[in-house]
């Protein structure tokens, strides 16, 4: 088969055409656009009179607050064995204060302790404490405002009495009847409960630290508490018993106050607690006020 011959281009067609490219690559320097031409954004730049906004610096933690301070400031009542009492020297102990005191060395700080109430607990901390301890149950209300760490321990709400009556006051019906007194501190939640279930009853407030020796030599009936209270109120009292202490009338949590919104202190409040409460720190602060008992009640 014989191959076609190429057909010769005129050069006058060759001469038109590279005419026209000249002219389009010489018009006004600018290169042609087509509807096929690809399309950049184009990226501004700030002018000098333009300001970049920098993000906001986190606050400074506590952890790091109270290592530059050198303390560490501790909140807590002074009137609720076994977790805190103050004597009238103004020494400090109990299981809740020994541990307090535990976290101010691991952090290598002084602990402080400052001496609040019930009522004003909340807002002492909020003004002047890095922690608060001492038996504090977890509830809503504080949730609020504070956080909490770690649960130090499961409690719940169960009566003491002089050891003769025990029997007569085992379930909340049988206290929440005419006649039957009960006795409690003004604030916390002892108050709370005992309001609130024996309406009743005849209601009576005491200060906290005598508010046993009120109960054994009979100006009261009976007294609801947190069982680990109360089993810290039998080890010490002859004439008092603990009622249905393994059978609580409700459920609790306590833990250690700390400042709301400070993720890394709760962290490493907790990460100590954990500890703590695995390598026989804890249990070596209760012993001595409750003997073998075990603060939790059995599940």
């Amino acid at each position: 088969m014989r191959a076609r011959p190429h057909r010769a281009v005129p050069a006058t067609a060759l001469a038109a055409s590279f005419a026209l490219l000249v002219a389009a690559c010489t018009d006004s320097g600018s290169v042609p656009q087509t509807s096929d031409s690809v399309h950049t954004a184009e990226v501004s730049t700030p002018t000098p009179t333009q300001t970049v906004t920098a993000a906001p610096e986190a606050p400074e933690s506590r952890l790091t607050a109270v290592k530059q301070a050198g303390e560490l400031r501790i909140c807590s009542t002074g009137d609720y064995p076994p977790f805190t009492e103050m004597s009238e020297d103004e020494e400090w102990k109990g299981i809740d204060v020994d541990m307090a005191k535990d976290l101010a060395a691991t952090l290598e700080v002084e602990p402080v302790m400052v001496k609040t109430t019930w009522g004003e607990l909340m807002d002492d901390f909020l003004s002047d404490c890095d922690v608060a301890v001492g038996g504090i149950s977890m509830n809503p209300e504080r949730a609020e405002q504070v956080y909490f760490s770690e649960k130090t321990l499961e409690d719940g709400k169960t009566p003491i009495a002089r050891c003769e009556d025990v029997d007569k006051y085992r379930s909340i019906e049988d206290i929440n009847q005419p006649g039957v007194r009960s006795i409690f501190p003004e604030g916390g939640t002892n108050e709370e409960f005992a309001r609130e279930h024996y309406p009743d009853g005849e209601l009576i407030t005491h200060d906290n630290l005598t508010i046993f020796d009120a109960l054994a030599a009979g100006e009261a009936d009976v007294m609801t508490t947190d069982r680990a209270e109360v089993l810290y109120t039998d080890h010490e009292y002859d004439e008092l018993c603990a009622v249905n202490p393994d059978e609580p009338f409700d459920y609790s949590v306590q833990g250690y106050m700390l400042p709301q919104g400070d993720d890394v202190f709760k962290h490493y409040v907790d990460q100590w607690l954990m500890v703590a409460l695995e390598d026989g720190t804890y249990d070596g602060f209760a012993e001595p006020w409750v003997g073998e008992a075990d603060l939790n009640p059995e599940g």
